[in-house]
């Protein structure tokens, strides 16, 4: 048998009820009893005809008022008992009203102010650059994107991860020297969570950035982050720009068909191996790579230019002082770096550029630009054998980097790979065409077997970081130890070699050149530069992967003999029609015996001022797209 509710049971729930709004609740009920105490009192005053001077009931209602809110009111009172005893209980209640007041609002304030630490609140803004996730990259991306919004007005970074928003910030302060005219907005929260999300403005951002979470299999993190994104941006206006990290090939499909057309995948093993695998045989390129992806130098941009339709490529390469056309993009096409020189730019087509910012692509008006004819040679060097690595230490990008490897060397090349198995289980790729691979195992550390493998024998070394077991600062401690190995034999030995060595963290790279490496992979930086740069300009996405891919035109950095006479003046016009003759595109050179200067970039000189006179020697290089 069924109970019907009391009134009491109502009254109850209709209190509960009101208690759970919180503080505008509490507030509320207060009002409502300090009302009710006013009204019954000032009826009952004036029902006794005990009121002073015979006040009608407003003035009542604001005397009590009164008493309610400042105590000392009551001193000055005149009246019969009875005025004095009401005046005294209402005094009595405001006093407990108003405390209990003032104690609800300091707990409502403390907990907004806990909210907006634990940054709760919504990000009111628009064409800001959305991060989610958390990792080291955070503060190469921020920096990077600093850099980048220089000339930007009001430009803002928005950052949503799990953990404390005060910690967060702190840690950017730290590990971030300037953040210029950026503003850093900081939120707590759980990126697939909608409601999360919604208050970090997607509908009005201009790109998405989504990191890699540090776990063993982060990419179905990555995944679900992109699907709730979708989700929640159904209405925006304009397409939406998100740009995604993933760890595994395999991930790649389902991530497309969450993302479309809006989604930049970024594959990080490839990229990485791709970068190693290119300049494991070419020492420079990294920086050449560096260049290109931070904002402190030159960077790619793609730019429109009336005045070069009817123009061929050749031409459009000739037309500006200092920036590199280096590819064309054809109207509705897919961007084209190093076309063929006798490519006909068209009204709606777009150059692809290297330049100091997107302002500076200007035509330089340069009609005789003095090129030096009789100093053009193409002297050709003996091509050589089948090329002989090692490769020291071991993590799960080894494996593309040795296929990649494979795409680029001769048949009959030879690869030895020296890992500890104390640290690691190294599993050899197959079914590589040119390279034969022996896996020998042994410390990286240790000197004895270092000095047993016969390093004299070797073209190039390649010292890959222990990333998947070790810390950072442990990994990159053990690969300088194992450097610092190396460099000792060679120089015992006489013997020269490319060296190339993976760092973890950026400010081991500095502890790094003292040993005299040649070249230095950081792969968590480079991916941090290449998510940036993809966030800024989408397109760019298929030009570094177009860089990075065996097929079509690649960097590299050959003899300066094969373009112009070594030892006389000569201008960059004259390197760069040169090139152009044999089908390739110049645009950088390095001075070897610079290699080791990192004030001087290493010798690494991207975009010069083609006017400009230089004097090569011999074992300079130029830096060119070419096919091979």
């Amino acid at each position: 048998m069924s109970r019907k509710f009391t009134l009491r049971d109502k009254f109850n729930y209709a209190f509960d009820t009101m208690m759970s709004r919180g503080t505008a609740g509490l507030i509320i009920w207060l009002g409502v009893l300090t009302a009710i105490l006013i009204i019954l009192f000032s009826i009952l005053i004036i029902s006794t005809g005990t009121a002073p001077n015979d006040e009608g009931f407003p003035t009542l209602l604001w005397m009590s008022l009164m008493r309610t809110m400042d105590p000392g009111t009551i001193g000055g009172d005149d009246g019969s008992p009875g005025f004095l005893l009401s005046m005294l209980i209402i005094t009595f209640s405001g006093i407990f009203i108003f405390s209990a007041f003032i104690g609800i609002l300091t707990t409502g304030l403390e907990g907004k102010l806990e909210a907006l630490r634990k940054g709760k609140s919504r990000v009111v803004e628009t064409e800001h650059t959305v991060i989610l996730g958390w990792s080291e990259q955070v503060f190469t991306i921020v920096s990077e994107l600093a850099l980048a919004n220089e000339n930007q007005k009001n430009p803002c970074v928005a950052i949503m991860a799990d953990m404390d928003k005060v910690e967060m910030e702190d840690a950017i302060k730290e590990k971030v020297k300037s953040t210029g005219n950026t503003k850093i907005v900081c939120r707590t929260g759980n990126p697939i969570e909608p409601s999360d999300l919604e208050r970090m403005s997607l509908h009005t951002s201009k790109s998405i950035i989504i990191l890699s979470p540090d776990n063993n299999n982060p990419d179905p993190e990555v995944i679900k982050i992109m699907l709730a994104i979708t989700n929640r941006t159904g209405e925006r206006e304009k397409p939406l720009h998100m740009v995604a990290l993933l760890t595994n090939p395999d991930n790649v499909h389902a991530a497309r068909i969450v993302g479309g057309d809006q989604a930049e995948i970024v594959l990080a093993g490839d990229v990485i191996a791709r970068m190693a695998a290119q300049t494991c045989l070419q020492s420079g390129l990294s920086v050449v790579y560096q260049e290109l992806l931070d904002y402190g130098g030159d960077e790619i941009y793609f730019h429109h230019e009336p005045e070069l339709s009817g123009k061929t490529f050749a031409n459009a390469m000739q037309m500006y002082e200092t920036s590199s056309v280096i590819g064309l993009q054809k109207k509705g096409g897919a961007a084209v770096l190093n076309p063929p020189m006798n490519t006909l730019i068209e009204e709606d087509d777009r150059i692809i550029v290297i330049s100091e910012d997107d302002d500076t692509v200007v035509l330089s008006g340069i009609t005789d630009l003095e090129i030096q004819h009789d100093l053009i040679c193409h002297y050709e060097e003996e091509e050589g054998g089948p090329t002989r690595i090692i490769i020291l230490g071991w993590n799960w990008r080894a494996p593309i980097i040795i296929r990649e490897l494979s795409n680029y060397l001769k048949p009959g090349s030879y690869l030895r790979l020296l890992a500890d198995e104390a640290i690691c289980q190294p599993v050899l790729p197959s079914g590589l065409e040119n390279l034969q691979v022996e896996y020998v195992p042994g410390k990286t550390i240790d000197r004895n077997v270092l000095e047993k493998l016969s390093i004299e024998e070797y073209d190039h070394i390649l010292i890959l970081s222990y990333s998947d077991c070790m810390e950072p600062q442990e990994a990159d401690s053990n690969t300088l130890m194992t450097l610092l190995h190396i460099r000792d034999i060679a120089g015992r030995l006489g013997k020269k070699f490319s060296l190339i060595t993976e760092m973890r963290d950026i400010r081991n790279r500095n502890l790094a050149e003292i040993t005299g490496a040649d070249d230095y992979i950081v792969s968590d930086q480079l991916l941090s530069l290449l998510l940036t740069q993809i966030s800024e300009t989408k397109e760019l996405s298929a030009v570094f992967w177009d860089l990075f891919d065996p097929e079509g035109s690649e960097i590299y950095l050959k003899p300066v003999s094969r373009y112009v006479q070594p030892g006389k003046p000569v201008n960059f016009y004259t390197v760069l029609e040169s090139a152009s003759q044999l089908s390739e595109l110049a645009f950088g050179y390095r001075i070897t015996a610079q290699r080791n200067d990192s004030d001087s970039a290493y010798g690494i000189v991207v975009n010069p001022v083609k006017s400009e006179s230089i004097v090569f020697k011999k074992d300079d290089m130029v830096i060119v797209l070419a096919e091979d």
